[in-house]
């Protein structure tokens, strides 16, 4: 059978066979195309990302290498650093005095205040007067009645003498009335006393201040009967002006101080609180204990303050810090900044390009918080003080100036 398109089979499944065969290939081959255009795409990505990533690693390394480092540093300053021997110390007063009665009797009236500061000379206190002015009153008529004796017996002793030398009397009468004008003579003599001594007990009735000072607390009251033997007296008076310091010193320091005091015998010395935080007062050095503590190994010293504001009180304890040298135009750094190995002591400067260098230098000397380099250093140079612990030659790092510690330097 023919048909107008051309011959057909028998069998008409074989053409549509056909037809699937060829669809089947021709997608065989687009896959096979497609999957080769992935792998080169794929092969493209991972180059270009592997490229990248490393471009990328190798514009970090640098970064990672030299990492910057924050510290904090200080220029070192040219100025005098002062050398002290430091101790604790006692505040003692000069003079303390317990006011007490030299006389029996009532307390009448008391005209100091606790706590008042009062001067030399100034009444502090009455007793009854009145039985010393009876004594008083009778010990001068005593006088009186003896003086009238005595002028008697003087009359008596030149009649004596022209009777005897007309030979009316005895040479023992014109003797015996010698001897009375001496025994009256005599009296003269005690009887004055007397009145001498009615008269202190008069002015011991009236208590007054033997020294400058405060006083503290009254122990009695007015209207109490007092002695001059109660062991208690009616108040304690302590100068405060000026005020003493003793403090002890070992006896190690001695050569240097010894040293010091032959330049200057009345070295400085400053009193501090507690804490060496707040200078309390100035002054100087007064004396030294005369031997050396052997149970201790330290010697005392003496220091006096003019105290005129009151600062220093008697039994405070205080810091007491004695100048003993001076070194002058040395290079000063905090003690934070110097470094020590088994090579040396040595520091890190901060350089121009922000790196940093370890230097070898030399310990001249040490006071508080600050040390004087002898050398390896300059001044101004830049002195890592913080954050030491992460460096190392070459370091890169990241600066914050600090400020030198007071104290002990005198730029």
């Amino acid at each position: 059978m023919m048909d107008s398109n051309g011959p057909t089979t028998g069998k008409p499944g074989a053409t549509r066979y056909v037809e699937q065969a060829e669809v089947s290939s021709w997608i065989d081959k687009a896959a096979q195309r497609w999957r080769s255009w992935a792998v080169v795409l794929i092969v493209a990505v991972i180059g270009i990302y592997y490229l990248t990533g490393r471009n990328s690693t190798d514009t970090a390394a640098p970064a990672t290498t030299h990492p910057n480092v924050p510290v904090a540093a200080v220029p070192a300053k040219l100025g005098d650093l002062n050398m002290y021997i430091s101790a604790i110390g006692t505040v003692t007063p000069y003079n303390t005095v317990t006011v007490k009665s030299r006389v029996d009797g009532q307390l009448m009236k008391v005209n100091f205040t606790e706590g008042q500061i009062v001067k030399a000379g100034d009444l502090l206190a009455e007793i009854d007067p009145r039985p010393y002015q009876v004594q008083l009153t009778q010990a001068e008529g005593t006088l009186a009645k003896d003086l009238a004796s005595l002028e008697n017996n003087k009359i008596l002793l030149a009649r004596d003498k022209e009777l005897y030398q007309q030979k009316v009397i005895a040479r023992q009468d014109l003797d015996n009335q010698q001897m009375l004008v001496g025994q009256f003579a005599g009296s003269i003599y005690s009887d004055k006393g007397a009145v001498d001594n009615a008269k202190l007990q008069l002015v011991y009735s009236r208590i007054t201040s033997p020294i400058t000072g405060r006083v503290g607390l009254r122990l009695v009251d007015p209207g109490n009967i007092i002695h001059a033997t109660d062991a208690t007296g009616l108040a304690v008076i302590t100068q405060l002006q000026p005020i003493a310091v003793d403090f002890a010193i070992p006896e190690d320091d001695l050569p240097k101080l010894e040293t010091a005091m032959k330049a200057n015998p009345q070295l400085p010395v400053e009193a501090f609180d507690r804490d060496l935080k707040h200078k309390l007062a100035a002054g100087n050095l007064l004396t030294t204990d005369n031997q050396i503590d052997q149970s201790t190994g330290t010697i005392k010293l003496k220091a006096a303050f003019p105290n005129d504001d009151n600062a220093l009180f008697p039994n405070q304890f205080v810091n007491a810090r004695l100048l003993v040298s001076t070194i002058s135009n040395a290079i000063l750094i905090p003690a934070a900044g110097l470094q020590r190995s088994q090579q040396g002591s040595f520091v890190y400067i901060v350089k121009a390009d922000h790196t940093v260098e370890m230097r070898p230098v030399t310990v001249g000397a040490a006071q508080g918080d600050v040390v004087a380099i002898s050398k390896g250093l300059a001044a101004n140079d830049l002195v890592v003080t913080d954050g030491v612990d992460k460096l190392q030659q070459g370091s890169h790092v990241s600066v914050q100036t600090a400020a030198i510690p007071p104290g002990s330097a005198t730029p």
